[in-house]
């Protein structure tokens, strides 16, 4: 064989070796990465429910064991930064929280109609939140998500945009509550029309989108109407509302 040759192929032969070893490094420390991540979830939690426990004295749970009787339901996005103490400091117990991605009707119909219909509920707040993931990725293409995932939001109805763009994100933020109140209002048209309940769309702008400051939960619609001045009419017994 040609020294040459055989060189070359001894130097390729290390470079394989080497490729082999590199990549089986990486993936251990992914790995170990990803666990030290699982165990510190899983220490948070623990942690912070052994808190809980410490500040809670068995009182507290007491007029929660014959059942409940909240004051609100609501539809939110599943989205970690609506915080739903921006809705009611206290929510044990004041607040039946739906949560899916998108803050829709569509995908929790048996939650949503408990809240109202069996819980009895008289305030069904549907609450979206700025640049929502699920309205971005429903204005864009999202054939390459799990089926689960586009099974759900195959049922989010936004005019197709730019995702980066916080002024159509924001439009396409209120058109997706707008049309979750309309779904809602088709569903409890008997409660609607018995005065026994209100719907109401809003925006949590923890972005500040609407320059009424962050945190600030924007209504833009009550029971279908979404014109600002109607809004603070229909919620002119409540103090501090905030319309777009």
């Amino acid at each position: 064989m040609n020294a040459k040759i055989y060189r070359a192929l001894i130097l390729f032969g290390f470079s394989v070796v080497w490729l082999h070893n590199a990549l089986a490094k990486g993936h251990d420390n992914t790995a170990a990465s990803e666990q030290s991540q699982i165990h510190a979830a899983v220490a948070h939690v623990l942690k912070a429910n052994k808190g809980f426990v410490a500040q809670h004295k068995t009182s507290y749970f007491l007029p929660f064991i014959q059942g409940q009787k909240p004051k609100a339901t609501v539809v939110t996005c599943a989205d970690s930064r609506v915080h739903s103490h921006a809705i009611d400091p206290h929510p044990d117990g004041d607040l039946f929280m739906v949560r899916d991605i998108g803050n829709q009707v569509a995908t929790a119909k048996g939650s949503i109609e408990y809240g109202v219909r069996h819980l009895h509920t008289p305030l069904l707040l549907i609450v979206g939140h700025s640049m929502c993931g699920a309205v971005k990725a429903a204005m864009s293409d999202y054939s390459a998500m799990e089926p689960a995932i586009k099974e759900d939001l195959s049922t989010i109805h936004v005019p197709r945009g730019d995702p980066d763009d916080p002024i159509q994100v924001k439009s396409a933020v209120e058109t997706n509550v707008n049309q979750q109140v309309d779904l809602a209002l088709k569903m409890f048209q008997d409660e609607l029309a018995q005065g026994k309940l209100m719907v109401i769309g809003s925006v949590y702008d923890f972005r500040n989108d609407y320059q009424k400051g962050s945190g600030r939960l924007v209504f833009t619609n009550v029971n279908g109407e979404t014109e600002p001045g109607k809004i603070k009419q229909l919620l002119s017994l409540s103090k501090g509302v905030t319309t777009k």
